[in-house]
């Protein structure tokens, strides 16, 4: 009797934690995910009246609402801004618990300088979009393909497709980079990555007082049993060995979320990948710190590989 009690307190233990891992790490209500993301911190307070600019500019430009659905059956939203017919499309991938149009202000500005029509995605379980999990790139990569299936079939086989992303989302972009992309996408922009999706969370994690050794078996039990997803089944690093386009990375030296070190995997294929970091520069905030090197990085990029 003894032994089976401790037996039922060992279960409750094991799924409880990992039930608790997948609440705090990966669940998604549905609630209040169209709100703006605020960001908070002494390191934003330079940037907060640009943020504020190129924020309202974008959410105020016309754009159509578009939908595709996942491969495994989620309604997938994105806004459309049309700029010319038969332009370059960049398609930009936010962050974990943000937005596109907090992502993506600063770069969207770019893109519409550049003459490029751009898609802005709500991934899986944010804004619009469907879902419950967020899984770090896991299962968003796969969006990723659909997307660009999605932008082949609307705007035609000629269409020249830049794969932009921004925190998880930047790693979103890396993780596809392996999967069998069309020819269309000739570039992939990611703005301060995570090396993998176990990696971030442990980060994440050790400012909490919960030892790694007891978060990395409960995040991967979450993930799996409640999430329905593996984890562990790829990351930015083992992906970019694989990739077929050229990548640019960007990160900015100060981030205090995503360590500038994580995205430093140009070894994985040093003939496809380059990196630029940004000195001073905060998690997402290098276009920011330094508008026009910004600029110039991405541009100079875009016309080896357009």
């Amino acid at each position: 009797m003894i032994l089976y009690i401790l037996l039922l307190i060992l279960l409750a233990v094991v799924f409880g934690g990992g039930y608790y891992a997948y609440r705090v790490a990966f669940f998604s209500p549905a609630n209040d995910r169209e709100k703006i993301p605020q960001t908070s911190g002494h390191q934003y307070d330079p940037y907060r009246a640009e943020m504020a600019r190129i924020y309202h500019q974008l959410n105020g430009r016309s754009c159509e609402f578009v939908t595709i659905t996942s491969h495994d059956g989620l309604i997938l939203s994105g806004r459309y801004y049309h700029v010319k017919d038969g332009a370059p499309l960049d398609i930009g991938f936010h962050g974990y618990r943000s937005s596109p149009l907090t992502d993506f202000s600063g770069g969207s500005e770019l893109s519409f300088q550049l003459g490029h029509n751009l898609l802005l995605i709500d991934q899986r379980a944010h804004g619009k979009s469907q879902g419950r999990t967020i899984t770090f790139g896991i299962l968003e990569r796969q969006d990723v393909l659909r997307w660009v299936e999605y932008a082949v079939h609307r705007f035609g086989p000629e269409t020249k497709i830049t794969l932009y992303g921004v925190s998880m989302g930047a790693s979103t972009v890396l993780m596809a980079s392996e999967l069998d992309l069309p020819k269309n996408v000739k570039a992939i922009v990611a703005d301060c990555p995570y090396s993998s999706p176990m990696e971030i969370i442990l980060h994440v994690a050790r400012r909490m007082p919960i030892p790694n050794f007891l978060v990395r078996p409960f995040v991967t039990l979450g993930a799996w049993i409640y999430g329905g997803f593996d984890i562990h089944e790829t990351d930015a690093a083992r992906a970019v060995k694989n990739a077929r386009v050229p990548i640019l990375i960007i990160h900015g030296e100060a981030d205090g979320f995503v360590p500038c070190e994580m995205s430093d995997i140009v070894s994985a294929n040093p003939t496809l990948v380059t990196r630029h970091t940004f000195p001073g520069a905060d998690h997402g905030i290098s276009y920011l710190a330094d508008t026009p090197r910004y600029h110039q990085v991405v541009t100079e990029f875009l016309e080896t590989v357009l």
